[in-house]
């Protein structure tokens, strides 16, 4: 008796020890099976008391009364395929007539609630059809990126979605992006992401780090550019409006619109163009730094509008970006597609991020958590957004990528006056050297 009874706590106490410590295995062994017969029993009730079905045709009902014999009931949406996977469920839904994705979207927290199911997000997979993406735990407290994210093509994984699938920084859907986020909620540890995803692709990184290069200059050996101060920046913007203009009479000549349309050989290199810190380049000290500001501004907002189509794409990252960083920024903002929002100090922040694309995501950016860094909010122009996480990846790692793949830095010569220094043997810790160079207007 003793010893049975033990092993049933033992095994209780190693159920309980499961769900805690190692979710995956307890989702796969306890949790799954039970969501899969939860759903099977309730599905027909709970979409009845959501009010998610719908009468019956007129040929149907005639059928049911007069030949099945049974009594008329709503329509649920029709099961097409439901798939278990390590972090939660899928399940395909064929919509009746007078229900559309929005109505199965507003359910969403009735219906997480009684299959008992961490999360339930609702994506329309084509014109009828849905998918029911529920989690069975949270799968945000502890990121574990899919095995199939990997960098390809200008698809970068860089987040973990509450849904389980893998947030991808897309750069021919969204060229243009911004980041927000306080200190300390995990902004740096998204821009690493990114860039140990970009160091594997064949494109040109260009930083723009005016803290003195103290976060961009370790990866000198991937970056094609890298500029620390604002005055350089200056000078940078302004090669980059002429490289632009360049690459459309490319473009012009060729007779297409897009260096996609170009044939490889042809095809200029794409360039990515990673600032780190807006507000340095907005903010001014003196009447004398005016013209630079504007100047500064102008070459923003013109490789925003237009730089998409000549394959250059801005990353630009900051605490705050809105009106109170003068003439411009609001501009500039208007022009980037896509959104991340970490963890920020007050309501405003987030509304300067999300409230022109996502209005629905704004109480969700102000309510992150300080002990979950890395947390955001994703939102694009479509409207759509989601809670992501980025993996935590240290700096050394990110600079070990960079050195292993500096051999696809491209050679171009309009940033070779910007190219960092880097040393034979570069030191392990410490920001590397920028090679000194004239400042050219």
């Amino acid at each position: 008796m003793w010893l049975e009874a033990t092993g049933g706590l033992a095994a209780v106490g190693g159920v309980g020890f499961a769900k805690v410590r190692a979710p995956r295995a307890y989702w796969a062994l306890v949790g799954l099976p039970a969501a899969l017969t939860r759903f099977g029993f309730t599905y027909r009730s709970t979409m009845d008391v959501c009010g998610l079905t719908v009468q019956p045709s007129g040929l149907r009902a005639f059928m049911t009364r007069n030949v099945a014999r049974r009594e008329v009931q709503p329509v649920p949406p029709k099961i097409r395929r439901v798939r278990g996977t390590s972090t939660g469920l899928r399940v395909t839904l064929r919509l009746p007539a007078g229900l559309e994705p929005a109505d199965v979207a507003a359910a969403s927290e009735r219906l997480r609630h009684a299959w008992g199911v961490h999360s339930v997000t609702v994506v329309e997979t084509k014109p009828g059809f849905i998918e029911l993406r529920m989690t069975g735990y949270d799968v945000l407290r502890r990121v574990r990126m899919p095995r199939k994210a990997v960098p390809h093509d200008l698809i970068v994984p860089v987040a973990l979605r509450e849904d389980g699938t893998a947030f991808e920084r897309d750069y021919r859907k969204a060229p243009m992006a911004l980041t927000l986020g306080a200190n300390q909620s995990g902004k740096s540890m998204y821009q690493r992401n990114l860039i140990k995803g970009l160091a594997q692709l064949k494109v040109a990184l260009v930083g723009v780090d005016c803290k003195r290069g103290v976060e961009q200059s370790r990866y000198a050996p991937r970056l094609s550019a890298l500029v620390t101060t604002p005055d350089d920046a200056s000078s940078l913007f302004g090669i980059l409006v002429a490289e632009m203009e360049d690459r459309f009479d490319l473009l012009s000549k060729q007779g297409v619109s897009d260096i996609w349309d170009l044939s490889e050989r042809l095809r200029p290199v794409p360039v990515v163009v990673l600032v780190d810190e807006v507000a340095e380049l907005f903010l001014i000290s003196s009447r004398k730094d005016e013209e630079r500001r504007e100047r500064i501004v102008t070459a923003l907002i013109r490789l925003a509008q237009m730089a998409r189509a000549v394959g250059i794409y801005l990353e630009i990252c900051g605490q705050r970006f809105g009106s109170d960083l003068g003439k411009g920024a609001t501009m500039l903002r208007a022009q980037l597609t896509g959104r991340v929002v970490h963890r920020v100090n007050d309501k405003q922040t987030a509304e300067m991020g999300l409230a022109d694309v996502a209005p629905d995501a704004v109480p969700a950016a102000s309510l992150i958590r300080m002990d979950l860094p890395g947390t955001a909010v994703a939102a694009d122009t479509s409207g759509g957004w989601s809670k992501i996480r980025t993996p935590a990846v240290t700096q050394e790692e990110v600079v070990a990528a960079c050195r292993d793949f500096a051999h696809l830095v491209p050679d171009l010569p309009f940033l070779d006056p910007f190219r960092p220094y880097v040393p034979a043997e570069a030191p392990k810790s410490g920001p590397s050297l920028v090679k000194p160079r004239p400042v050219t207007e």
